[in-house]
């Protein structure tokens, strides 16, 4: 085990959409080609860019997010996930300052590492030293120790902005990427491809990393990062399992917090995964269920005809068996989802409602709930913490039907029938692992 905390920096842009999902993945598959084992993170909620991490680093990817899961977990989740590996390569959100506690240069600041921040320099040239500037004296604590280029147009214009920058700024440039790279990841409604479809080839991966390893320079990326010092390795205390908790995953089903499964081991669960997809039968000898978010509603038509399964889960939820569901787990529960060719699916039909899916977003943002009843969770008055962002909606639900979350956007949500719980938010259990507990000691009783 490594005593000693490895080289690590956050990649922030200015904003959404200024390449730093390219240079993340190309750094990451970089120092992987160059014998590094690397270990990813991602900063906030997101679930799509930690397995585009693992497709590149082929390590399981880890959001921290400030404010769903508290500084100190937060430390303690990156200190954890950097023994054994060679360097720590995070991917920021939005733009560096965006999103206050959950920013990019929150999470800088929190774990003390430096921040690289990646420049769109299209369509500009000396104007850029004015950007970085502005993001050196916005907030100095954090401000980037470094700048990666990106599309850059020509020699003239590199000379231009180096000039510019060099002048002007502390952070130093660490090279860049042509505007002749052709490298995009296919997208959808909910953002780019997820790891398990598979988006990158090995040949666009390898393509990438030569790119990155070329014109951006790894050393001193490393010589800038060495500084950076975490909080101590801390493991958590792993109970014998005592119960066996069945968890949905598959293309369907692939949007979930990892550290909820480190939270839910460590309380005890042994955790059995299983395909709402391809499995007629749940695995034996269950004590609850764990349906995560995803794409349901692109593989409804086979989720549908899967009536083998259905009734498995129809027929458990019927024998009171406790199931928690989160968006699109809890789609799955209602009954059916109409796409968006407005081709109806039928499911699992627990809840009396169907989703409907839109074109427009349909929710998107922070949230914090407080239960108002009891649950498998805990007492009434429990505090959980999260994220929602979906592009369905269901139909009203119907008054019968309790609502167990109180949400901080003056809605109640977290449906309630028989043992299961379900609604659109994606719990992050860092906040409140007492909750994972809770759930286990139902399940076994």
């Amino acid at each position: 085990m490594k005593t000693d905390s490895p080289p690590s920096f956050i990649i922030s842009g200015t904003s959404s959409g200024s390449g730093k999902t390219t240079v993340a993945l190309g750094l990451m598959a970089a120092f992987k080609n160059k014998g590094f084992t690397v270990q990813p993170f991602k900063c906030g909620p997101d679930f799509i860019d930690p397995g585009l991490h693992k497709l590149v680093t082929g390590n399981i990817s880890r959001n921290i997010d400030i404010w769903m899961c508290g500084e100190d977990y937060a430390r303690s989740t990156f200190s954890r996930n950097l023994q054994n590996c060679d360097i720590g390569i995070v991917e920021g959100v939005m733009g560096m300052f965006d999103g206050g506690i959950s920013s990019s240069g929150s999470l800088s600041d929190c774990l003390n590492i430096p921040g690289i921040l990646v420049l769109d320099v299209r369509s500009m040239a000396e104007s850029c030293a004015a950007i970085v500037k502005g993001f050196e004296t916005f907030r100095p604590e954090v401000a980037p120790k470094g700048v990666i280029l990106n599309r850059i147009a020509s020699e003239r214009h590199l000379q231009l902005i180096t000039d510019a920058i060099n002048e002007n700024c502390q952070a130093e440039i660490l090279g860049y990427l042509p505007r002749s790279v052709e490298f995009a990841i296919p997208s959808r409604h909910l953002g780019l491809l997820t790891g398990e479809e598979s988006p990158l080839s090995k040949q666009g991966i390898e393509h990438l990393a030569n790119t990155v390893a070329e014109y951006i320079n790894l050393d001193r990326i490393l010589e800038l990062s060495r500084s950076s010092l975490s909080a101590p390795p801390q493991t958590l205390p792993i109970k014998k399992p005592c119960c066996r908790i069945g968890v949905a995953r598959d293309k369907a089903f692939c949007f979930y917090y990892e550290d909820n499964f480190d939270i839910l081991r460590a309380a005890g669960a042994e955790l059995v995964f299983f395909s709402p997809l391809h499995d007629t039968q749940l695995p034996a000898d269950l004590d609850g269920i764990y349906l995560g978010g995803g794409y349901p509603e692109l593989y409804a038509r086979q989720l549908s005809n899967n009536h083998l399964m259905i009734r498995e889960i129809d027929n458990w939820i019927k024998n009171d068996g406790p199931v928690y569901a989160e968006c699109g787990g809890f789609m799955y529960l209602t009954g059916g989802i109409t796409d968006s060719d407005d081709r109806f699916h039928p499911l699992v039909g627990s809840f009396p409602v169907q989703s409907h899916m839109q074109k427009k977003r349909a929710a998107l943002g922070y949230r914090e709930v407080t239960t108002t009843s009891p649950s498998f969770f805990g007492p009434a008055g429990t505090i959980l913490r999260g994220h929602e962002f979906h592009y369905s909606n269901i139909d009203k639900m119907p008054d019968s039907v309790n609502r167990l979350y109180d949400v901080n956007n003056a809605t109640l949500e977290g449906y309630s029938y028989r043992n299961v719980l379900g609604g659109y938010m994606h719990l992050h259990f860092g906040y409140s692992p007492q909750v994972a507990e809770n759930f286990i000691q139902f399940c076994k009783e």
